[in-house]
């Protein structure tokens, strides 16, 4: 089952998150990188030599499952590594929480040695100036990041350089219930690729009973912040300027484009004509719809695959398709969701650098990616990890999960893909759904909705980038 953290908005307020950035020291205004800094330097795999036992602390906020299997990574490398490299497990509770306590050691002195932070943390990350580069540590042993997706590594990627090393990466698929699709005589094996293909779907596959309540929605899902981040992707168009964040640090969101407004106004009249239950951005809710059997087809990440199987045992089969287009023309691809693990440079010695990195690095090998995918359905960061036999049984057993690594595999590499860096990323979705509630659920224009959430983030931008000097 997968884990519902990436669903959070950070809770810090503004002048909290300014307040930390600053007291992190200032990035370079003009550029998407981290500046120089002494936390860029790598030490090299000899300064562990004769040292004795390294002990340090990884904080993370996986939970269940994903809790259980991250355990017994740390477990098998604190095995290979005894008496060199010791790893202490730190549960933070929600990635939000993670992120804060992270941002408030930072200036008690008491920071971890390896963090994991959500995507949408990425330019907080870069900005703080208190991390060494993934990329650091890779040019210092002369490797690359070859092995990794590169998808999945262009998100955490500026200027080609790799800031952190990705671990639990997702992606956004299309969910069918199959069983209901074949009843009304469509095909999951050609599942919709537009959002007028879903409307023709659903028109088929909404059921109603006798007294004309309905029983069977034909599509539903979360008016979820990082789905409207996606649609933008897959059309190939950049979420914030500046490249994306890329190029510069993000000044503006594009929230009210003519895509977004094609698409509430398509999911308003889904919801108007009964295709479409009133679901809000609860991702949960939508969810549990879903293998309820109450809608037919909805949106989530990979991640959630195997809670859906398992949910839906018994009851209905489950197929998967592509993430849907905008406009059939569409050429870009979803973006990939979830978190990543810094190594933490500010307060640290050599020493405690050094042994941080060889755990990153131990988690990011193919061996290790087959296991953590194997067990939270979780996308491997290794390209080599599904060639394992381990990885190739888990997929054979699961053909709905081949969707994803097609989709992957073929969506080009480009800053609309890679996702938008902006150090207030965190409020943009939430501003987002604010207007999609807006629109879809209580009839405000979409246009207008979309304009207002834009509008209101300018401030929240505008402060951030003065806060690191940009």
């Amino acid at each position: 089952m997968r884990t519902t953290l990436r669903r959070t908005v950070l809770g810090l307020s503004l002048a909290a998150l300014a307040a930390t950035t600053a007291a992190c020291g200032s990035a370079t205004a003009n550029s998407g990188g981290s500046g120089s800094g002494a936390t860029d330097a790598a030490p090299a795999a000899s300064v562990l030599d004769g040292k004795g036992e390294v002990s340090i602390d990884f904080w993370h906020a996986m939970t269940g499952k994903n809790g259980e299997a991250l355990q017994n990574l740390a477990d098998q490398f604190n095995a290979k590594n005894k008496g060199r490299i010791k790893v202490n497990l730190q549960f933070k509770n929600t990635y939000d929480d993670t992120l804060s306590a992270y941002k408030a050691a930072l200036n008690s002195g008491q920071a971890p040695d390896v963090v994991q932070v959500y995507d949408i943390g990425t330019r907080f990350m870069i900005d703080s100036k208190s991390i060494v580069p993934v990329q650091s540590f890779l040019d210092t042993d002369k490797t690359n990041a070859a092995d990794i997706q590169p998808n999945i590594a262009g998100y955490y990627s500026v200027d080609n350089k790799l800031y952190s090393m990705p671990f639990n990466t997702s992606m956004p698929l299309l969910y069918l219930n199959k069983t209901a699709f074949e009843k009304a005589g469509l095909d999951p094996a050609h599942p919709p690729k537009t959002l007028d293909e879903i409307t023709d779907a659903a028109r088929k596959l909404t059921v109603k009973d006798a007294s004309g309540t309905v029983t069977q929605y034909g599509f539903g899902a979360a008016l979820y912040g990082w789905f409207l981040e996606q649609w933008t992707a897959v059309g190939n168009q950049e979420y914030c300027d500046q490249g994306n964040g890329r190029d510069a640090r993000g000044t503006t969101v594009k929230l009210a484009t003519d895509d977004h407004v094609k698409l509430l106004q398509w999911w308003k009249k889904l919801v108007d004509e009964g295709l479409a239950p009133k679901l809000d951005s609860n991702t949960t809710t939508a969810d549990n719809t879903f293998t309820s059997g109450k809608v037919a087809m909805t949106l989530e990440s990979t991640g959630s695959l195997s809670g859906f199987l398992k949910s839906a045992e018994g009851k209905f089969e489950i197929a998967t398709g592509n993430y849907p287009k905008i406009n059939a023309s569409d050429n870009g691809g979803p973006i990939i969701g979830g978190a990543s693990l810094w190594v933490v440079g500010k307060g640290k010695d050599d020493q405690h650098k050094r042994a941080a990195w060889e755990f990153v690095k131990f988690l990011s090998e193919k061996d290790s990616q087959a296991t953590w995918h194997t067990s939270t359905g979780y996308f491997p960061i290794s390209k080599s990890a599904l060639d394992t036999d381990v990885d190739k049984q888990w997929v054979a057993q699961r053909p709905q999960f081949q969707t994803a690594i097609t989709q992957l595999q073929g969506t080009a590499l480009t800053k609309a893909t890679q996702g938008c860096l902006l150090g207030a990323m965190p409020q943009a979705r939430k501003a987002a759904e604010q207007a999609m509630q807006a629109a879809v659920l209580s009839g405000t224009d979409p246009k207008t909705a979309l304009q207002q959430q834009e509008q209101a983030m300018a401030g929240p931008i505008k402060d951030y980038n003065a806060s690191v000097g940009g």
